[in-house]
């Protein structure tokens, strides 16, 4: 990394931190997943699924905050309930976490069927203090690799601020979406390719590959109004 590169990511860093970043919509497809970015787990890690005696730390785990966590328990509790409970042996039979060396969750990801009809990724986070390990990567090429080439392409949901995952999405073979409404929500990719400019390393945003949705996916997501992906 040159100094530009350098002193672009202090910059960075230092606005996110400051939560300059809007929550704006990103939507991404994998249609042939690339290899050459598939990465085994660190040592001292370990995957297992998630037990029913946890279901709380997984609700826990989109908020980097334990006051943001309790605030949104509702919410949480309300999408477990619309999205996973009609079929919840399944979510406990595919939400994935990583463990450390004492089988405490570190990370956490998934692949579901949403609208019982498209294959998606959810929940995809690592904890703060255990990010920039290779710990994410090692996940998703897991989930990834699990999925049979029926169950392609994936789909995926997520926000400019997720900028990193952007780009790692983006190594896996992902594609942003272009298409101005997704199911009930705008996708905001117009807004967001500055914000991503800005804020990704100049060669990863080189790199971001753009398409318009598949219209058998369009005709999922509009075939509910419960957003489950």
């Amino acid at each position: 990394m040159d100094k530009r590169e350098v002193k672009k990511a202090i910059k960075r860093d230092v606005k996110q931190s400051e939560n300059v970043i809007p929550d704006k919509n990103l939507f991404m497809i994998c249609s042939d997943l690339k290899a050459e970015a598939l990465r085994k787990l660190p040592t001292g890690f370990h995957i297992r699924k998630c037990r029913k005696s946890e279901l709380h730390i997984w609700m826990n785990f989109p908020f980097d905050d334990p006051l943001e966590a309790e605030q949104h328990r509702d919410f949480m509790t309300s999408y477990f309930q619309d999205v996973y409970a009609h079929n919840e042996d399944s979510f406990y039979e595919k939400c994935l976490f990583v463990c450390d060396s004492e089988d405490r969750p570190v990370a956490t990801c998934f692949a579901w069927k949403a609208y019982d009809q498209i294959t998606t990724i959810h929940w995809f986070k690592v904890l703060k203090e255990y990010e920039g390990r290779g710990i994410g990567r090692a996940l998703l090429s897991v989930v990834m690799k699990c999925l049979s080439e029926d169950e392609y392409p994936v789909f995926l949901h997520t926000q400019p601020s997720s900028y990193r995952a952007i780009k790692l999405y983006s190594d896996f073979g992902f594609y942003l979406l272009s298409n101005p409404v997704i199911g009930t929500r705008t996708n905001d990719l117009e807004e967001c390719l500055p914000i991503l400019r800005e804020y990704m390393p100049a060669k990863a945003y080189q790199s971001l590959k753009i398409m318009e949705a598949p219209a058998f996916f369009m005709e999922a997501v509009e075939s509910s109004k419960t957003v489950q992906f």
